[in-house]
């Protein structure tokens, strides 16, 4: 397993989506963020916002795109492509419908499931990357998922999830130091 070099939160711009469902991969690296002191910082060369990792011989990027959910990938490559972070070296954080609210799940590679972040990022960067999946629960028909994703979810359903994304955010050194193995274990034996 490659070390993490990129970890990626989906999530839309902007102050009408903060709260939103979909946003839980900004809420995920906001998190990091804070547990590591260190600021998002605009940076229109990757069309969203990065901050650098540096700590206990840890040493990785953060990246909340700015391009929408549907252009994720644009953003993901500009930073890959300018660092020279293989695919394999990257973590995607995502809303997951097929988990329900507290569950983190780490999976390899894969398909996009119909998520419209995942479906960018495998056509910028091919599918070889890493995902954490971060369970939303689902509305329970299809029809209604664009706009259950796209509200603001209940406020215990919010706190579960918020401790799902704590929970994650505690293997984030096994992944930087390729230990992927050893996060799954301790994430999933958790959830």
């Amino acid at each position: 397993m490659s070390q993490i070099k990129l970890i990626v939160g989906l999530g839309n711009p902007g102050d009408k989506y903060d709260l939103t469902r979909h946003n839980a991969g900004f809420w995920f690296v906001d998190e990091v963020a804070r547990q590591y002191g260190v600021v998002f910082r605009p940076e229109t060369k990757f069309l969203g916002e990065a901050a650098r990792v540096q700590s206990n011989g840890l040493d990785f990027w953060l990246l909340k795109p700015a391009t929408f959910m549907n252009r994720s990938g644009q953003s993901i490559s500009a930073l890959a492509k300018f660092y020279k972070i293989p695919v394999e070296s990257i973590l995607v954080v995502h809303d997951e419908l097929d988990l329900p609210p507290g569950t983190a799940k780490l999976k390899k590679a894969g398909g996009h499931g119909g998520h419209n972040g995942l479906r960018d990022t495998i056509a910028a960067m091919g599918k070889e990357f890493l995902r954490l999946r971060l369970g939303i629960g689902h509305p329970g028909h299809r029809d209604q998922v664009v706009d259950y994703v796209l509200k603001a979810p209940s406020k215990s359903d919010r706190q579960l999830i918020d401790d799902a994304s704590y929970a994650a955010s505690k293997v984030v050194p096994e992944l930087v130091n390729g230990q992927l193995e050893k996060a799954m274990m301790t994430l999933h034996t958790k959830s």
